[in-house]
């Protein structure tokens, strides 16, 4: 069976950070499904200003009859998108559903903090974060690398690392030759 992941996307978000697991992961052959936060599906990044055009919104895709079983969710981060995922009602039970159910929860740069911490869902986890953001989470372990995968929970440092970062869930859903490959193939390493 096909894994699935959804990349949530808000105004603000990193351009890097949301782009590069999408289109990564979808060269593993996973399929991946955009879904704004907002019921508008254009969203602009916080650098570059570039309007990207979702998938679905949440709403939408939470409504929907043909709701997916989701393997993961990619939580992009970048200010102010990450505060903007962490203010989404929406978000956050979509979060602790896919979490209580034991799928992948992904998270880069200020979103395992903003997003995540306050849900609970990085609480006796190792995780890392942008650098100097792991103060405003002490129930969780921080860890100094670029990335950290911890059970259900993957996640890293900045845009930087974003390449690491989609190997990492790469890995996590098929498997480690898969994600050497698509390293390789895109000269990550």
């Amino acid at each position: 069976m096909k894994k699935k992941a959804i990349v949530l996307l808000a105004d603000g978000f990193e351009d890097v950070e949301a782009v590069t697991p999408v289109d990564y992961l979808r060269r593993a052959g996973i399929e991946v499904t955009t879904a704004a936060i907002q019921q508008d599906r254009t969203v602009t990044s916080r650098w570059g200003g570039i309007k990207l055009i979702a998938d679905t919104s949440l709403t939408e895709l939470l409504n929907s009859a043909e709701q997916t079983d989701w393997d993961a969710v990619i939580c992009p981060g970048g200010m102010p998108g990450a505060s903007n995922l962490a203010s989404s009602r929406e978000v956050s039970a979509f979060l602790k559903n896919m979490s209580a159910n034991g799928k992948l929860i992904c998270a880069i740069c200020a979103s395992p903090v903003i997003v995540l911490s306050p849900l609970g869902l990085i609480k006796g986890k190792k995780f890392t974060c942008y650098p100097g953001m792991e103060e405003k989470a002490p129930e969780g372990t921080w860890v100094d690398s670029r990335v950290v995968a911890d059970g259900n929970l993957i996640t890293s440092r900045a845009a930087g690392t974003t390449g690491e970062f989609a190997v990492a869930i790469i890995e996590k859903l098929l498997d480690k030759e898969t994600a050497k490959k698509i390293a390789e193939t895109v000269l990550l390493f």
